[in-house]
């Protein structure tokens, strides 16, 4: 499952990284469920509609694809984060029955639309990868956060990651929280989870569940 995965990445990260990293990071999530933002919308809530563009070029619109069936939001913070990669390849082992039940997954990321062109090569998905680089969308969805300076420094110096190299927007280091949406065709929220903790995420096939349930 993934929740397992996610716990050993979890676990060697806090065993191995610095003291003063793994402070850094709690601290900055700790402060982040504090200020009681980027929370997610509600179950009952409208889907704000949007257009964005795929990894291929592709102009990808949310009231098009519900007319199709129902869909499942993945908001994740892109490919340099290991914990988005196991959700993103554990979401695509259960696409086929997410496929069964008549919906659809979209990923979405601030990232640059090469980027995630690169996301979704680098992790053999075969379901549609969006981008939100002026990170509206992820605003609307009440997912959007800022980097505080020090994570910033952190990300840069301890983890060698610079976001300025996969996001294009003036400020690359505002993300979303790792956010799942479930949403019905007539644009309702079903289910909605945002784990502001990006080291835990809901677990896919609780959202399969989630998804068979609402018919």
């Amino acid at each position: 499952m993934l929740k397992d995965e996610l716990k050993a990445v979890r676990e060697k990260f806090f065993s191995k990284a610095p003291e003063r990293v793994t402070n850094n990071v709690t601290h900055a999530t700790n402060q982040l469920i504090d200020s009681g933002t980027a929370t997610g919308l509600a179950e009952g809530d409208k889907a704000p509609d949007f257009t964005l563009e795929n990894a291929t070029g592709d102009s990808i619109t949310l009231s098009k694809e519900l007319s199709k069936g129902p869909v499942i939001l993945n908001f994740y913070r892109g490919g340099w984060c290991p914990y988005c990669n196991l959700e993103l390849r554990a979401y695509e082992a259960i696409l086929d029955d997410i496929k069964a039940e008549g919906a659809q997954l979209i990923a979405i990321s601030p990232q640059t639309p090469d980027q995630s062109l690169t996301t979704r090569e680098k992790n053999n998905l075969s379901y549609e990868v969006v981008s939100d680089p002026a990170q509206e969308v992820i605003k609307d969805y009440n997912l959007l956060f800022e980097m505080p300076d020090y994570l910033v420094e952190t990300y840069k110096n301890d983890f060698n990651i610079n976001l300025n190299e996969y996001n294009s927007s003036e400020n690359p280091w505002r993300l979303p929280v790792a956010g799942t949406v479930v949403i019905g065709q007539d644009g309702t929220i079903l289910m909605s989870s945002a784990n502001i903790d990006y080291m835990y995420r809901a677990e896919p096939r609780e959202v399969l569940m989630h998804l068979k349930s609402s018919k």
